[in-house]
């Protein structure tokens, strides 16, 4: 038994030549491969009528390995189905002797020599020790003593009880690896002894010490925000059709309809809107928080990313005899909800629209995120199909800040600033605030304006600044000051003028 060799080739027993490398283990003999442990033999050492001299050999051999196996070289065995699921470890040699008992019974022959023992060093199947008292505790009902054996014992186990120590001494059966804690041997009690026997109100329980994974708690917080607005929520598995460039094919797909991991999660959604709409089901709500696979650079696993989407058709209320309930979700609900799942999902984010759509753009500018009408296979009742898809930001959500109403008056001024072309009313907001200090309390945009009167590559942009102290009543000579020092700072460093200063650079 040893690892293959690059260029190796070996005629299994189905007749086809299969090629080994460095990771699969055969059985070799001075000549070269003669078998695939634990898969397959070879075709140049079938058993045929002329036979005379057999070798038999029980092994165990590595699970994940026969897996690997298996998979790089495309076959199924039953010796593989049984391999790679673990065998006894310890049955070998019960298996080994008859083994020997029927082939000298039907076929004759005498054994050469006396059999080898090739285990690197002697091992016995795990005892485990079992308290019963841990078993009440995790259960949560009292199991007899004399119960708990009787179902140890059932699954083959060998039992040894110690009543002064408290706990039972358990040899596990070879042909159970999976029970290799207390905890497995309670799941097996609790089998036994029956699941409807268990009562169903609720005992004392002691709260877990180890904190939320912080990406569940993002999942949470989105989780709850969307069914706040009215979405019901939906799981499916991540599988699906192709989805243009970048979609992750599947070796073993479940079915031709779903052979790819998903892109995106709106398809499905689609998909299940038309599933409705072929019930007669038109006023549909549903999101979904879920797994998206973009393919990798060769050879390296899939990209994947938390997503939240949703999609949304029908009436906006249920129909009633007063008369309403008959208007349509349109684009602006579509818009009310996509904002409000971004400020959800992107700490930070912003909405904006660009070529016909809204996107959303996280703290660092990119697009993580889009909302539009979605095409779908409607029949002629149906309401317009409108849907969002956000890439979910998992970090750390800091808990709302709640601040007292302002107990001074507040002074407003209104700026009309000249922005030069390739300037946004982002970067002037950034600077405005980085500059106001702690008088600057709001800003808002309340004008985008285009004219004749100005150059082609310059629009004015009025903003309404709220100046306010929390301690004081803010005077004139104060916000005269803070606005000079915002100007100035405008003009440094985006070439931004006030419109009665002037025109801005770009536009001279």
């Amino acid at each position: 038994m040893r690892r293959g060799r690059a260029g190796e080739r070996l005629v299994t027993l189905d007749d086809e030549e299969r090629q080994v490398d460095e990771e699969t283990v055969v059985i070799a003999d001075a000549e070269g491969v003669i078998g695939l442990a634990g898969v397959m033999g070879g075709a140049s050492t079938e058993v045929n009528p002329d036979t005379r001299d057999v070798l038999l050999e029980a092994a165990f051999w590595d699970p994940p390995r026969i897996r690997r196996t298996r998979r790089a070289l495309g076959m199924s065995t039953e010796a593989s189905y049984r391999f790679e699921r673990t065998i006894d470890r310890w049955g070998g040699g019960d298996a080994m002797r008859r083994c020997i008992e029927i082939v000298l019974a039907t076929g004759g022959g005498e054994p050469a020599d006396a059999p080898l023992d090739l285990w690197p060093e002697p091992s016995h199947p795990p005892r485990i020790f079992l308290r019963p008292a841990r078993v009440a505790q995790v259960l949560g009902v009292e199991v007899p003593w004399g119960a708990i054996e009787q179902y140890l014992v059932a699954i083959g186990a060998t039992v040894v009880s110690k009543p002064d120590d408290g706990r039972i001494a358990v040899d596990v059966p070879g042909w159970r690896p999976d029970l290799a804690r207390e905890i497995d041997l309670i799941e097996e009690i609790a089998r036994l002894h029956g699941y409807d026997t268990f009562p169903s109100d609720l005992r004392p329980f002691r709260m877990g010490s180890l904190p939320d994974a912080v990406e569940e708690g993002a999942v949470e917080t989105v989780r709850r925000g969307m069914v706040e607005q009215g979405f019901y929520e939906v799981s499916r598995l991540p599988l699906g059709p192709a989805d243009g460039d970048g979609s992750v094919k599947l070796l073993n797909p479940l079915s031709a309809d779903d052979a790819w991991l998903r892109r995106r999660l709106l398809p499905g959604l689609a998909r299940l809107v038309e599933g409705n709409w072929a019930n007669h089901v038109e006023d549909v709500r549903l999101f979904e928080i879920g797994t998206a696979f973009t393919a990798g650079a060769r050879g390296e696993r899939p990209r994947e990313e938390r997503r939240v989407a949703a999609v949304l058709t029908g009436r906006r209320e249920p129909r009633h005899w007063t008369g309403t309930g008959e208007d349509r979700f349109d684009l602006w609900d579509l818009k009310g909800r996509f904002e409000a799942a971004v400020a959800l999902a992107i700490p930070g984010g912003v909405v904006q629209v660009e070529r016909d759509s809204w996107v959303a753009r996280n703290a660092e500018g990119l697009v993580v995120g889009e909302a539009g009408p979605l095409a779908a296979d409607a029949p002629p009742w149906a309401a317009p199909l409108f849907g969002f898809e956000l890439v979910l930001d998992d970090s750390p959500r800091r808990p709302p800040q709640f601040t007292p109403l302002p107990a001074t008056p507040a002074s407003e001024r209104v700026l009309a600033l000249l922005l030069p072309e390739g300037v946004t009313a982002m970067q002037v907001e950034g600077v405005l605030r980085r500059a106001g200090g702690g008088l600057l309390e709001r800003i808002g945009v309340e004008s985008d304006y285009r004219g004749a009167e100005l150059p082609a590559d310059v629009r004015s942009v009025a903003f309404r600044l709220t100046f306010r102290a929390p301690d004081r009543t803010l005077r004139d000579t104060e916000v005269d000051q803070t606005e000079a020092r915002l100007l100035a700072a405008l003009a440094e460093e985006l070439d931004v003028r006030r419109r009665d200063a002037g025109t801005a650079r770009g536009g001279e």
